[in-house]
């Protein structure tokens, strides 16, 4: 899984030289990336600039540097949202949220909501509704319906491979959401509280998706979301 199974190099080290030797590589793709970017022509596609904004913005957040990665991914996500790359939006919001600044959670609501309203990479939309689950207090419903709608995706998007690893890690987290939540340890007392919270019914769960966005991101919204929900079919 490209995603949610992606770590960092600081990450991966096992010792203080293999942490430097991370970070040299890592200050490398960064400076190769600014000067990509800097020699790109003014004609060059749009996603071409976006693409290596985010890439650039994942590097500085590596390296700590999260006001400057915040401000490089929040250009990258005002021109997704100008051209509707709706996927490269997200993963811009991404990088925000993973860049730990003041408005990092506005990112991450505005993310959700359009990896869950558009049909964007399934595995990306699990790793942003991970995102709520590690912000969310152990005792707070919203863990548990970020990942129930993370299952709701994954078997609405995926089949095959896909599908059974995603499903793997999307039921360990709810079954972890469970145990964090209400001390949950059996079969049992499992399907009483997914009933008891009302799990099992997308028309019930994904509304209250809404109000855990809407508390994320508050007043600091960057899109028009009456306008783009005009645009979907089916509405």
């Amino acid at each position: 899984m490209k995603y949610i199974s992606d770590s960092s190099g600081l990450m991966d080290a096992d010792s203080g030289e293999d942490a430097e030797i991370s970070l040299d590589k890592i200050r490398q793709q960064l400076a190769a990336a600014l000067e990509e970017l800097k020699a790109l022509p003014e004609h060059a596609h749009p996603l071409q600039r976006i693409e290596l904004q985010i890439k650039i913005a994942g590097s500085l957040v590596d390296l700590q540097r999260g006001g400057e990665a915040f401000a490089i991914a929040r250009e990258a996500f005002d021109a997704c949202a100008a051209h509707e790359y709706w996927e490269d939006a997200v993963k811009a919001c991404n990088a925000m949220f993973l860049a730990d600044q003041p408005e990092s959670l506005a990112a991450l609501g505005q993310g959700v909501w359009l990896s869950v309203t558009f049909p964007i990479d399934p595995e990306l939309t699990v790793l942003m509704l991970n995102h709520i689950v590690d912000e969310t207090p152990d005792d707070s419903d919203g863990a548990a319906i970020a990942a129930v709608t993370a299952k709701y995706v994954v078997d609405m998007r995926t089949q095959g491979k896909q599908h059974n690893d995603l499903s793997f890690y999307v039921n360990n987290l709810i079954a972890t959401v469970a145990r964090r939540h209400s001390k949950v340890e059996s079969q049992a007392q499992f399907d009483y509280w997914f009933n008891k919270l009302e799990l099992n019914e997308s028309a019930k769960f994904l509304p209250r998706l809404r109000n855990v966005v809407d508390v994320l991101v508050q007043e600091d919204w960057w899109l028009d979301r009456d306008a783009i929900w005009a645009k979907l079919p089916d509405q």
